[in-house]
């Protein structure tokens, strides 16, 4: 099984440089994993609304990409904590 190529949107690599170091290479292991075993998984949909865009969490952390098959490309959007992406604001 052909491995796809990886590429990480300008923030998602600015991000994953402020993060502590084990985490940070946690993060981009896992994102190397998905690019190995893209055929293998079973994808889950963000939202019926954002066709194309998965997720996969990571302990605390999501990562959401897509997969262009024909380039045999997996583009990294976004990488955030559970935390981050389900905190309310209180007003």
């Amino acid at each position: 099984m052909p491995w796809y190529r990886i590429a990480y949107q300008p923030e998602v690599v600015a991000d994953l440089i402020t993060l502590e170091k084990d985490t940070a290479q946690r993060l981009f292991d896992k994102t190397k994993w998905l690019a190995s075993n893209v055929e293998n998984l079973r994808h889950e949909s963000v939202d019926p609304e954002l066709p194309g865009l998965s997720k996969y969490a990571v302990g605390d952390w999501r990562i959401f990409y897509s997969i262009d098959r024909s380039e045999h490309l997996l583009d990294v959007h976004m990488i955030a904590s559970r935390k981050a992406l389900y905190q309310t604001h209180d007003d």
